[in-house]
């Protein structure tokens, strides 16, 4: 495992091994690479919110050891709290917490993300709540009262304050003394901040005083997209300017979860509710934020299924056309996925589904179902949202609380389907430059009130099969096998890359309808499955991943999981 050697103060210290110097550079290559230039998209990394700093979960020794075995992930750490010079046990827990991973990530010259929370959110703290109107930042009604939410047309002044709370503070300046040239620094802020929302604006004075009431819904859309792109790079620019170290300065770039479009895009009459959609923009996110890492969740709160139409990967569909959106406003805007499962950390595969737990555990839901929820599943569904939208980063959400086990199993799946990216070269080269095959012979299911210039913009990219339900589907419709496919080369030389995963049951010989190819006949696991069509030799193989045990560790990549062969692919050739 871990070599170690002695430091001057007496402590032990973590060297890298071999593994973890060749994935290095794997890793900061692809996290520096443009988002979509010349080379292709960069090839993804795994990161996780489970910051692991009571001690359990995903720690930073955990993470030593996942690079120590060639996995491709993007380290990641708590905020820094405490002083960490002082001599008491803050000062400890600080050191304990940051200095091993710190210098394993110094030494290979990683790249590194730090968990931040909605920093804004002080701003309606009270000392804010009692400032005169013209130097309050939150919400302050027609009455006159100031409530504990930001206003987006509050005070611009304040939202500097959070530089100084947050970064300007003897626990960063010490990780900048640690470690003070990254190639890169991401500040991921939970971005969950209470905040006025497009149709609660007539609450606000200010809005009433500049607009009056009544305006439509459209105007109040874009007034708070405008007011929010004024005040968020504010806060942004005074964070980078309290750093010390100017490659950190250089360097960091800040993303929001949930900082993108609507994936919910015409689902019902109410969408609109949650969006800021004009006719100027699908979101003003790219305008505001370096990148965004939008949830591919199963919520546990709703009634949505990984095999419905109300799913995740029919939602997320949306994200294609407005992702070409994002890159024409910024063409490096860091394109990442936030990926949860609807699990709470009290679920284990051996729990009994309490009323209590129904509400808690998507796979409770899927026990009362009649299903079961099984590694298998979660590799089949993660590693679809996986392909469908090619991410820099799949961020894994657990709990702050939540234990390592049981829920290893799992994440290992993750891994495996990020590293077998690039132990491929199929896989690789089809990830880098294969485009994205539309489905035209239907329109995507989720049609209420769609702005006009979205009308025709590609958004269903699921395949046809012969198990699908007669149409017309509604939003609880089984979707027993869901496919996709990239596509590459000219007519006649056409190459295609067709993933396909059946969440409730393994399935043989499916007929899937490959858009500009045909029919192919294949199988399909819960755990998903890989296929290349060629069109000229009229072929269709199984795309087999090599494990570690069958790959030269001296002159290529390697899978990182611990996963037994028979998982990492498909079993058979079929056509």
């Amino acid at each position: 495992m871990l070599a170690a050697i002695a430091c001057a103060n007496g402590m032990l210290k973590a060297q890298p091994g071999p593994a973890a110097r060749r994935v290095a550079q794997e890793i900061r290559r692809e996290a520096l690479r443009p988002a979509n230039g010349p080379a292709g998209r960069p090839l993804p990394l795994v990161s996780h919110w489970n910051m692991g700093s009571q001690g359990k979960g995903w720690t930073p020794q955990f993470q030593i050891e996942l690079l120590d075995r060639g996995c491709h992930i993007l380290p990641w750490f708590s905020w820094p709290q405490g002083d960490p010079l002082r001599r008491d046990d803050s000062a400890r827990r600080f050191h304990d917490y940051y200095d091993g991973l710190m210098t394993y990530c110094r030494e290979l010259e990683l790249p590194i993300c730090f968990r931040g929370t909605q920093w804004e959110a002080m701003l309606y703290e009270d000392k804010y709540l009692t400032l005169p109107l013209e130097q309050c930042p939150a919400v302050i009604t027609p009455e006159g009262k100031a409530t504990r939410r930001l206003d987006p047309l509050g005070a611009i002044e304040p939202w500097r304050d959070p530089a100084q709370a947050y970064v300007d503070t003897p626990g960063m300046k010490e990780l900048q003394r640690m470690y003070p040239d990254p190639p890169l620094v991401l500040f991921v802020s939970n971005n969950e901040a209470r905040d006025l929302r497009w149709h609660q604006v007539e609450q606000s004075k200010r809005y009433l005083d500049k607009y009056g009431p009544g305006r439509p819904d459209a105007f109040k859309r874009e007034v708070v997209g405008r007011g929010w792109m004024e005040r968020y790079p504010v806060m942004f620019q005074a964070m980078r300017e309290a750093l010390v170290s100017e490659s950190w300065k250089k360097n960091v770039r800040f993303v929001g979860y949930g900082a993108f479009g609507p994936s919910h895009l015409g689902r019902w009459e109410g969408w609109k509710q949650y969006s800021l959609i004009t006719e100027r923009w699908t979101s003003p996110n790219w305008h505001i934020w370096d990148g965004g890492s939008p949830s591919y969740y199963t919520h546990n709160w709703d009634s949505s299924r990984d095999h419905w139409v109300w799913s995740t990967q029919v939602e997320s569909m949306n994200w294609i056309f407005m992702l070409d959106e994002a890159w024409s406003v910024n063409r490096d805007f860091w394109w990442e996925v936030s990926i949860w499962d609807g699990n709470a950390s009290d679920w284990t595969p051996q729990s009994e589904c309490t009323p209590e737990m129904m509400k808690k555990s998507k796979a409770c839901q899927y026990t009362n179902d009649g299903q079961t929820y099984t590694p298998d599943r979660f590799e089949g569904w993660a590693q679809f949202g996986l392909w469908l939208l090619r991410p820099r980063v799949l961020r894994e959400f657990r709990g702050s609380t939540t234990p390592l086990e049981p829920w290893r199993p799992y994440f290992d799946r993750l891994l495996a389907a990020v590293d077998r990216v690039y132990a491929d070269q199929t896989l690789t080269e089809f990830w880098r430059f294969g485009q994205l095959v539309p489905n035209p012979a239907h329109p995507h299911p989720y049609q209420v009130d769609i702005p006009q210039k979205y009308r025709d913009v590609s958004r269903w990219f699921l395949l046809d099969t012969n198990l699908d339900a007669p149409r017309p589907w509604n939003q609880q419709t089984n979707l027993p096998v869901l496919s996709m496919a990239l596509v590459q080369g000219e007519e006649g030389q056409r190459r295609w890359l067709v993933y396909a995963h059946s969440p409730l049951e393994d399935r043989r010989e499916v007929r899937i309808t490959v858009p500009g190819y045909g029919q192919i006949t294949v199988d399909v696991p819960r755990a998903g499955a890989f296929y290349r069509i060629d069109q000229q030799g009229k072929k269709v193989t199984p795309v087999a991943t090599r494990s570690d045990r069958e790959m030269d560790r001296s002159t290529g990549p390697v899978l990182c999981s611990r996963l037994p062969i028979h998982l990492l692919a498909p079993k058979r050739k079929t056509s």
